[in-house]
């Protein structure tokens, strides 16, 4: 449980506090003394986005103390979606600023702590070491795994959240009384399994839902009451609005919180999840080599088409992707390629495209072990071409 001021030691309310926070103060499970401790207390939210806006926003208007913030990216327009803090003034800002402005207007009398940073191994401890909890809002899990193992090493409850589609998930980890994140995914899928929010989409208001809870949780942490999420994970299916909670044990031999933990600091997490660095570009061609796959660039493929060159495009993205935006080529969605290789021309030259660069690699990878003479990947997909060539196709 986190570590609060004795009651003693709680700051005083202020008038505009008595009038602000009236309907905490008449639950006698807060009171006075419950909102003195909101109010003496310090979160660290990792993330101002879908889950990190819901979340500041009712940590915010909750009364906490100190909250701070990690971030290092600027609002885009397909951000606005779900990450209500943000706003369409807000976009090409940084997400830090946008966040503040939002949340020193609704409570003025908030501190807000901005880290613009990506949380890393080298400075997770600096971060986590001034906060009584951490609410992580994060949504690739290299980072999931640094803030789980920094939040054990350092003794901090992790408000943990997930969403993905229209489903999502909560706990809280990293106590004394229960599991962590490890203990439940001791081992991250391998890279590419899971795809990402960005490709395989979000219901907007998931986060919300989401998000809102990790916010309960995290004041009912501060006030001491209530049944907290430890040792519980709730599973939010919002498609068919159905609540469930699985029971969740801690791992006597967890890495991390077991009885012999061998991660005793924190390590590399994007190794650990099977990212590894970027390999020192071979070219071919003129066309830098990935995988052994040539990684053509938009800007050259609309030399070809222009040059009246009869290209052979293979679009890997989803048909609901393809209504969006499309640049031509034949659609096969990436889990069909392997079933449908008779439609693919062995004969010519195969340019794999989707969304961002990164499925049609793996397909371009595939088909080359598949025995694909000449396969390239455009690289930057859809997303490139719109940014380099065509204004007008639509990025998501």
């Amino acid at each position: 449980m986190p570590t609060i001021a004795s009651p003693a030691e709680l700051p005083e309310l202020s008038t505009d506090d008595l009038s602000r926070y009236s309907r905490h103060l008449i639950l006698p499970e807060v009171g006075m003394e419950g909102q003195r401790r909101l109010k003496a207390s310090r979160v660290l939210c990792v993330g101002t986005g879908g889950l990190g806006s819901p979340l500041a926003f009712y940590l915010t208007a909750a009364g906490i103390g100190t909250l701070g913030l990690v971030d290092f990216d600027v609002v885009d327009s397909s951000n606005l979606q779900r990450q209500i803090i943000h706003s369409t003034k807000d976009i090409g800002r940084k997400k830090l600023d946008s966040a503040e402005e939002k949340l020193t207007a609704l409570n003025p009398s908030i501190h807000i702590v901005k880290h613009e940073t990506m949380l890393t191994s080298a400075n997770a401890f600096d971060i986590l070491k001034d906060y009584d909890i951490v609410a992580d809002g994060t949504d690739n899990f290299p980072t999931r795994y640094l803030v789980n193992d920094a939040c054990v090493l350092l003794g901090k409850p992790n408000v943990y959240g997930s969403i993905f589609r229209f489903e999502g998930q909560a706990s809280v980890f990293a106590t004394e009384q229960g599991p962590c994140y490890r203990c439940l995914y001791p081992e991250p899928p391998p890279p590419g399994l899971v795809p990402s929010c960005a490709e395989g989409g979000v219901l907007g208001i998931l986060p919300g839902l989401v998000g809102v809870i990790q916010a309960t949780e995290a004041i009912k942490l501060i006030l001491g009451k209530g049944e907290s999420l430890i040792g519980r994970l709730l599973l939010v299916d919002a498609l068919n609005m159905r609540f469930r909670e699985l029971k969740l044990r801690k791992n006597p031999e967890c890495p991390v919180c077991g009885l012999h933990p061998t991660v005793t600091q924190l390590i590399d997490y994007q190794q650990f999840c099977g990212i590894l660095p970027e390999p020192t570009p071979e070219t071919s061609e003129g066309m830098i080599v990935k995988n052994g796959i040539p990684q053509l660039t938009v800007k050259e493929l609309k030399r070809r088409i222009d040059s009246g060159e009869d290209v052979y495009i293979l679009d890997v993205r989803e048909p609901y992707e393809y209504q969006i935006a499309q640049i031509g080529g034949k659609l096969i969605p990436q889990n069909d390629v392997p079933k449908r290789l008779a439609e693919i021309d062995r004969n010519r030259e195969i340019i794999v495209q989707c969304r961002s660069g990164a499925r049609s690699q793996r397909i371009a990878e595939f088909l080359k072990q598949a025995g694909y003479p000449k396969v390239v990947n455009l690289a930057g997909g859809i997303l490139a071409w719109s940014d380099e060539i065509d204004p007008s196709v639509q990025k998501y």
